[in-house]
């Protein structure tokens, strides 16, 4: 859990609640259209998830980074819309790609995520994840939580949630401490990447990223 509160530091003095923004304002509905998640439905989505984050959290040492890994792997796949994400992180050049450049970048996103998970919540020191309710929002629904901490403030963390197609709604996006959005953060760290090496060095780079393990 240690990484997630560092994290939470290092973005929130980097300014990214512009990024923030940027998310709420166009990202979200790149492509036009996005149908509002059926209220409730959403929150137990959120709900699954952060008791499979506690379970993780209470037994991260004992699971080490790759069960944690494999552990959280099928509720992230659940709870959020991975590929969506991929497009929407992507931007304007996903038109251009062919199936398998987006079915490769797809795959290399979706491991990064899961990595990510795993190296953030790695500890626990008497926290809890607490359901704050469920606003509709122009781009879905808003499912409203926090992290309480036994010795600090408590972390804001909300989820954008949109209807997937699929049996459930799922996240688009996560605004930590209540602004800062994760897939603007995303777009703002691969964009120059993707300008500068392509696709092909985008998939690089996430794999790398979804690779390296801990402390990364």
């Amino acid at each position: 859990m240690v990484g997630m509160i560092r994290m939470v530091k290092i973005l929130s003095a980097a300014g990214c609640a512009a990024l923030a923004l940027l998310a709420l304002s166009g990202v979200a509905r790149a492509d036009g259209a996005s149908d509002p998640a059926t209220p409730d439905r959403a929150t137990k989505v959120i709900d699954e998830l952060d008791h499979t984050l506690m379970d993780v959290m209470k037994n991260a040492a004992k699971l080490g980074y790759q069960g944690r890994y494999d552990a959280l792997k099928p509720t992230l796949l659940r709870s959020f819309d991975l590929p969506r994400m991929t497009q929407l992180v992507v931007g304007a050049a996903w038109a251009s790609w062919s199936e398998d450049d987006r079915s490769q970048v797809t795959d290399a996103f979706t491991r990064f995520v899961i990595a990510t998970y795993a190296r953030r919540f790695d500890g626990y020191s008497g926290e809890n994840f607490v359901l704050d309710g469920e606003r509709p929002s122009p781009n879905g629904a808003i499912v409203m939580t926090h992290l309480a901490l036994p010795k600090d403030p408590p972390i804001t963390i909300n989820y954008l949630m949109h209807e997937s197609g699929e049996d459930a709604p799922k996240a688009i996006d996560v605004y930590l401490t209540g602004t800062i959005s994760q897939l603007a953060q995303f777009r703002s760290e691969f964009s120059a990447l993707l300008k500068r090496d392509g696709v092909k060095g985008l998939i690089a780079a996430l794999e790398k990223k979804a690779t390296d393990g801990p402390g990364k």
